[in-house]
């Protein structure tokens, strides 16, 4: 994973200090993560590097569910019932990849990521 925050200013061997090679780059910046909740939906759109966007989601109530057919259904989500990703995230009902939501049809794991993407799609745990 790249840092965000470099050190490029890295000291001597003697213990002296280095002129930084070139200046911080904006795409280098520290953000906030974002953290998506069961909610209504909530979007915002951020620009990344190489001038394009991502949108991500702040709140969100429905999930795209497949149930290992071609079928895709769109579905109610109740509560986050875990989350391997963090305790925290768990206890706080984040959504993120990997994510395990209750929906009105039963259980249903997160393959999307919904920080990044702006959508929440799942597969039906059977």
């Amino acid at each position: 994973m790249r840092k965000s925050v470099e050190n490029l200013a890295t000291s001597k061997i003697t213990g002296g200090r280095r002129k930084p090679a070139r200046i911080r780059r904006k795409s280098e910046i520290d953000r906030y993560p974002n953290e998506p909740v069961v909610g209504a939906q909530v979007t915002i759109t951020r620009r990344v590097r190489g001038n394009n966007t991502k949108t991500a989601l702040k709140t969100i109530d429905f999930v795209n569910v497949s149930s290992g057919d071609s079928k895709v259904k769109k579905l109610k989500i109740l509560k986050v019932i875990s989350n391997a990703t963090n305790n925290d995230y768990q206890r706080r009902g984040i959504i993120t990849k990997g994510a395990i939501l209750e929906t009105e049809q039963g259980n249903c794991r997160v393959v999307s990521k919904p920080g990044q993407s702006g959508t929440v799609n799942a597969v039906l745990i059977k």
